[in-house]
C-alpha cells in the first residue's frame, strides 16, 4: 500500500509541494476550503503575474529581509531561473521586464493554473474543494465539509494556508490558534498608506507620482506611487511597510536626479510674473500632483528658495497609518521558524510541514513572494517524502 499525504491549501504553496510528493511516489490529496483553488494565485495575474525577479540569488536573497538566511536553502534550490524553467515547463514562455521581473508572456495566471492542474492530475493528485481544516482527532486530520465533519489519516501532511491577508480568497489566518504553535502576530506588508486628503487632491486620485525616492527610516524606494481616494498606493511604498509598520517617518524626495544646489539655482531664475506653481512647473519641470502634494502637505510653501530646495528633497508625507490587513497584498508574521526544523517539519508535530505565506518571511512585490512560495511548497514536499523514507533529491532539476 502506498504512502499517503495531506496537502492542506490549495494555492502556489501547496500545488508546489503536492507536485514533489506525487513526483516521489506518493499518493497526494489537496484540500480547500474554497470552491475553487489558487484564487489567490489568479488574482495576482490580474496585474500580470509577476513571478520571479531575473536577479542573482544575494540579491533576490536581500528582498526577505530578516528572513533571508532561512530561506537561503530553499531559494537556493528554487531561485529565480529555476522558477522560469518552471513556467516554460508548463508551456508558459515568459520575457523579463526593463525592471527585470519575469511575467509570462500570456500576462495571466489561468493558463499556468489550468496546466499545473493538468500535471497533477496527471501523477494521480486529487483534489478536494470546500473541505475546510479544522483540526485533529488523535492522528487524524479533521474538515467541515458540505457532507458534514471528515476525518482523514494521512502519512505525511502538508499545510500551505497562506497568510492573513484577502481572506476572500482564502487567506484568513484563522488557522493560528487550530495549529497550535509558535507563532508571530500579523502584520500587514505591502498595504497602502493612509493619508487624509482636502478636497484640492479630488482631481489627482488615480494619478501615479512617477521618478521619486521615497525614504522611511534607513530605507529608500525608487518605485512609483499613486494618489488614491484613502493615501497612497503602489510599489514603491509598499516597499517599505516594514519600516512604517515599525513607526519610522515617510519622506519623498520629488527630484531624486538633482541636488538640492542645482534645484536652488533653477529656483533663482526670474518668475516674473508668473505664480509659485507654474514656477515650479517650467524651473523644475515639476508635474502637476508633486506640485499639488507640496502644496498639500506644506503649505504656505517657504519663500526662500534654499529652503524650499530642501523641502523639495525631503518632503515630510503626514502618514495616519497602514491600511487595513485585508487590504494588504501580504502580511509579515505566521509560524516562528524556531516552530519548524530544517526541513520544515513542525518540531512538536512529527511528519507535519508548513509551506508558503504561512511562515515568517516577508518581502516586497517584484516576484519576491511568488518565488519564496514556490520555492518553500518544493522543499517541504520533498521533505515531506524523505521523511516516508523515500529518496527523494532536493537538486533533482525536476522542476
Amino acid at each position: 500500500m502506498s504512502n499517503t499525504a495531506a496537502v492542506i491549501g490549495g494555492g502556489p504553496a501547496g500545488l508546489m509541494a503536492a507536485e514533489m510528493l506525487a513526483r516521489a511516489g506518493v499518493s497526494v490529496t489537496i484540500y480547500d476550503a474554497k470552491p475553487s483553488m489558487g484564487r489567490k494565485f489568479l488574482m495576482a495575474g490580474k496585474s500580470g503575474l509577476n513571478l520571479t525577479k531575473d536577479e542573482g540569488l544575494e540579491t533576490v536573497l536581500d528582498a526577505y529581509g530578516q528572513a533571508s538566511e532561512e530561506l537561503r536553502p530553499m531559494v537556493s534550490m528554487f531561485d529565480a531561473q529555476k522558477v522560469q524553467a518552471f513556467a516554460k515547463g508548463l508551456d508558459q514562455p515568459v520575457f523579463i521586464g526593463s525592471s527585470g521581473r519575469v511575467f509570462p508572456k500570456a500576462m495571466k495566471a489561468s493558463p499556468m493554473l489550468r496546466a499545473w492542474f493538468k500535471r497533477l492530475d496527471e501523477l494521480g493528485v486529487q483534489r478536494q474543494t470546500r473541505w475546510s481544516w479544522t483540526g485533529w482527532n488523535d492522528d487524524a486530520l479533521t474538515f467541515a465539509t458540505p457532507d458534514g465533519p471528515q476525518s482523514v489519516q494521512a502519512d505525511v501532511t502538508v499545510l500551505a494556508l497562506g497568510g492573513a491577508s484577502w481572506a476572500r480568497l482564502g487567506s484568513d489566518g484563522k488557522w493560528v490558534d487550530t495549529l497550535g504553535v509558535e507563532t508571530v502576530p500579523f502584520g500587514p506588508s505591502n498595504v497602502g498608506i493612509s493619508v487624509t486628503w482636502s478636497d484640492h487632491m479630488r482631481r489627482h486620485f488615480g494619478a501615479p507620482i512617477k521618478g521619486v525616492a521615497w525614504t522611511a527610516g534607513k530605507e529608500v524606494s525608487r518605485g512609483e506611487g499613486v494618489v488614491s481616494s484613502k493615501g497612497l498606493e503602489g510599489g514603491g511604498v509598499y516597499s517599505l511597510t516594514p519600516a512604517l509598520r515599525n513607526g519610522a517617518a515617510l519622506h519623498v524626495d520629488l527630484l531624486p536626479d538633482q541636488s538640492v544646489t542645482d534645484i536652488r539655482a533653477r529656483l533663482l531664475k526670474s518668475r516674473g510674473k508668473a505664480s509659485l506653481s507654474n514656477h515650479l512647473r517650467k524651473s523644475l519641470r515639476l508635474s502637476a500632483v508633486k506640485i499639488a502634494l507640496l502644496q498639500e502637505w506644506a503649505r504656505p510653501l517657504p519663500e526662500d528658495s534654499s529652503d524650499l530646495a530642501a523641502l523639495i528633497k525631503a518632503l515630510p508625507v503626514p502618514v495616519d497609518g497602514l491600511n487595513s490587513m485585508d487590504q494588504a497584498i501580504s502580511t509579515s508574521g505566521g509560524v516562528a521558524w524556531s516552530a519548524v526544523d530544517p526541513s520544515l517539519m513542525l518540531t512538536g508535530k512529527p511528519g507535519v510541514f508548513v509551506a508558503g505565506e504561512m511562515l515568517d518571511w516577508e518581502a516586497p512585490t517584484g516576484g519576491y513572494l511568488l518565488t519564496a512560495c514556490f520555492a518553500t511548497g518544493r522543499w517541504a514536499g520533498i521533505s515531506a517524502a524523505r521523511h516516508l523514507g523515500i529518496d527523494a533529491d532536493f537538486h533533482a532539476d525536476r522542476n
